[in-house]
């Protein structure tokens, strides 16, 4: 669809957050008639802009009007399973996403990034990456997505030759249809909103691969062979796009002329070495995962044909991403690290197996189906105590209590006073969740600037 087709088309928006509010913009924006519709309490502000604009919004529960409409938009954090969208569904109105809806107006390079873990870190590098190649070649760089910034809040802004980081979860990509990217980059796929997919994680991957649906000759699907399920799908050839994976692992499948790896501390492009883990493992960016991450993102930059010179000393000028194994503070003899943004237990499991010497981890909040078990040997290894916080804290409790003690509190702020009651020399307060954080929190940065609060009240 172009954007002189949704002149006077009808468009019900579903969900009224940052993605939703900023698609109803769009529309508007390009002569759509915009009906946006919140089951909840809606932002004063975001009513009061859109109205001034022309759109129609409704609030506390969908009405009928919803299905009268050409097509609908929703939000990523809708379910596909609610009411609405199953009548929308049923009356064979067409649903797209609000990635699907930006990528409609892109003028701009797209490259597309998803994964389970380490997306944002990923992301946020390749945008720091061809930012710096931008500034030799001319053209700007935009990181959109799941990131955090809308997609459709910036995509008029974009022209041609410039590069739209589009960071997407599974929740984006179940309702994209014709989004393509030039080059796609899979992080990895452990388990995950298994709540969402049936508890079935091979359901949960078919929408990530989705990334990869319209990539043709000329498109480059990178993706991580150290990841079982990935290299199942990938390895053995026959798409329609090239494929280029990476691996920690040294060369993969033993051929050094190919992929991007890691050997002997150094990164390699096929038979090319370009940069040594010492030039960029420092402060809050470090572990094996990193590298993974790195790989992964030189991998993309490659495929996007970027200057080499100019990405790699963007590498290491990089210092991580915000709550992200980030440094907080040091009190009661203690680093404290805020990894809020670990959201599942292997991002949980990363970030143990990163942090050096003996932890307290505050863990918890609302559950997506969560199997501790994958971390029970780090726990007995490294953590001196466990909090147990939030909506999930009984299940946590129970799941360490066995090999570590735990302590439950229902609040962030209990949470960080009982971890500094057991900080001191030696010991790291590690913050991270392993869970969504929707139980006390508007997202996970809320939840990391929460805790960065707190910490920062504590009394030495």
């Amino acid at each position: 669809m172009k954007r002189a087709d949704l002149e006077g088309r009808r468009v019900s928006v579903i969900g009224a957050g940052r993605s939703g509010s900023a698609a109803a913009e769009l529309l508007v924006h390009n002569g759509a008639q915009v009906l946006l519709s919140e089951k909840g309490a809606m932002d004063p502000d975001t009513a009061s802009r859109l109205c001034q604009i022309g759109a129609e919004i409704e609030s506390e529960g969908h009405s009928d009007r919803v299905f009268d409409a050409d097509f609908a938009v929703v939000s990523p954090g809708v379910p596909p399973g609610v009411p609405v969208i199953r009548e929308l569904e049923r009356r064979q109105i067409p649903v797209h996403s609000e990635i699907e809806l930006a990528s409609w107006f892109c003028r701009a390079r797209i490259a597309g990034i998803t994964g389970t873990d380490g997306k944002t870190t990923t992301a946020t590098l390749v945008q720091r990456m061809a930012e710096a190649d931008g500034r030799l070649a001319g053209y700007r760089a935009y990181g959109v997505g799941n990131i955090g910034v809308p997609f459709s809040s910036l995509v008029e802004e974009m022209d041609e030759g410039d590069i739209a980081v589009v960071e997407l979860s599974s929740y984006q990509l179940e309702r994209c249809s014709s989004f393509r990217p030039e080059a796609a980059l899979i992080t990895n796929i452990t388990p995950d909103h298994l709540d969402r997919y049936g508890g079935d994680i091979m359901r949960y991957a078919e929408a990530k691969y989705r990334i990869s649906m319209n990539l043709g000759p000329s498109g480059t699907l990178v993706y991580n062979a150290d990841d079982p399920i990935l290299r199942a799908r990938f390895s053995g050839g026959g798409f329609p796009f090239s494929t280029m994976p990476f691996s920690t692992a040294g060369p993969v499948g033993g051929d050094p002329s190919s992929g991007v790896y890691l050997e002997d501390g150094w990164v390699h492009a096929g038979l090319r070495r370009l940069i040594h883990t010492s030039e960029f493992q420092k402060g809050s960016f470090r572990g094996n995962h990193n590298n993974s991450n790195v790989l992964g993102a030189i991998g993309l930059v490659r495929a996007l044909r970027l200057d080499e010179n100019a990405v790699l000393q963007a590498l290491r000028e990089f210092p991580g991403v915000e709550h992200r194994q980030e440094f907080v503070a040091r009190k009661r003899g203690s680093d404290w690290i805020n990894d809020s943004k670990a959201t599942n237990v292997n991002a949980m499991r990363q970030a143990l197996e990163a942090v050096p010497g003996r932890i307290v981890l505050i863990a918890g909040g609302r559950d997506k189906g969560n199997d501790y078990s994958a971390v029970a040997a780090l726990i007995r290894e490294k953590a001196v105590l466990v909090v147990a916080m939030g909506e999930s804290r009984q299940k946590v409790a129970d799941a360490f209590r066995a090999d570590v003690e735990v302590v439950e509190a229902p609040t962030l702020e209990d949470a960080v006073r009982l971890a500094a009651e057991a900080a001191g020399p030696d010991r790291t307060v590690l913050f991270s969740p392993g869970c969504a954080s929707f139980d006390l929190f508007r997202d996970f940065e809320d939840r990391g600037r929460r805790f960065k609060s707190e910490v920062g009240r504590l009394e030495e």
